[in-house]
């Protein structure tokens, strides 16, 4: 396994060590999946078709003991398709509620930009609040809840951008990219492990989930030298020559969430600066609106700004 952060909670590294068995050369965004989840996030993967992301989203279901519910995306897809609807039963006279895949504690939401904004409005709904609205009636989503939405950077015939409010909802946006050249080889060698995926058994409950997640918020500590410098990073943001619109307070309360469950997986009670460093990027790169429109650029913006604030 081979990762860009040193896992030491024996759990997670169960759970990375089994997953690397069968996701070949995904460790990296395993791990910044993991941290998402821990800290009951969103996630948004953005990456070109056939690199694995729905196999990624199976896998990880199975391995954390998930219910799963996936969502395809189309340009006719309604919100009762993703919510459930109501059915009457005239043998009974009355309406009868028939749960939706959002219904599930991971949902993946696949090409999530080929949705109407109307649809796109109720998924807003479920990532924001837990919950969701049908014929008036507010039905609570399982707990866990978790989203992890895929797009097409490369495609944009027939899709719907998502707004503002709804990339905001996203812990991170995170891309898996091509496979190193011997884990590809491996990926060549052996063929699809999507039967072996369905097969996987679960490697803790959703319950001791839960646990971890309360863990993470009742025992990482966080001073307030870790806070003064997540706010000057976002004061930066705000004031940038590069950067039209900076980050919000709950994107600063999201990269706190973040650092806090980084610290976690490494077996750390506290947060320390390299924490919030290495969540950075994919926590706040999607939600600053940038003048220009550089990817690389974007990363050194946003380097040159933690990088230039002083660290005491």
């Amino acid at each position: 396994m081979d990762s860009f952060i040193d896992i030491k909670n024996h759990e997670i590294v169960k759970i990375m060590e089994y997953l690397s068995r069968i996701l070949h050369g995904k460790d990296n965004s395993i791990i910044k999946m993991l941290i998402c989840i821990l800290s009951r996030g969103h996630i948004l993967l953005e990456d070109l078709p056939g690199l694995g992301k729905t196999t990624v989203a199976i896998a990880l279901a199975k391995a954390l003991g998930l219910s799963f519910g996936r969502i395809q995306c189309t340009n006719d897809l309604l919100p009762s398709d993703v919510n459930g609807l109501n059915v009457f039963r005239s043998e009974r006279g009355e309406f009868e509620f028939r749960p939706g895949p959002i219904f599930h504690n991971l949902v993946l939401v696949d090409e999530i930009n080929r949705a109407t904004p109307k649809t796109q409005s109720a998924l807003l709904e479920a990532m924001g609040e837990e919950q969701t609205t049908i014929d008036g009636v507010t039905y609570s989503l399982p707990d866990p809840f978790i989203t992890i939405a895929t797009q097409n950077p490369a495609e944009h015939s027939g899709t719907f951008p998502l707004p503002e409010s709804q990339i905001d909802r996203f812990m991170m946006k995170i891309s898996i990219g091509y496979p190193m050249h011997e884990a590809e080889r491996e990926i060549l060698r052996y063929g699809s492990q999507r039967d072996e995926i369905h097969n996987i058994e679960a490697v803790i409950s959703a319950d001791h989930l839960i646990k971890m997640q309360k863990e993470i918020v009742q025992t990482v500590k966080v001073s307030e030298k870790i806070l003064d410098y997540i706010l000057e990073i976002t004061k930066k943001t705000r004031g940038h020559n590069d950067i039209e619109i900076g980050i919000s307070t709950r994107g600063a309360m999201t990269l706190l969430q973040a650092a806090r469950a980084c610290a976690w997986i490494q077996s750390r009670d506290y947060v320390i600066h390299e924490d919030v460093k290495l969540m950075a990027p994919d926590v706040l790169l999607h939600r600053i609106q940038f003048k220009r429109d550089s990817a690389a650029q974007k990363r050194e913006v946003l380097k040159s700004i933690m990088f230039g604030i002083t660290v005491f």
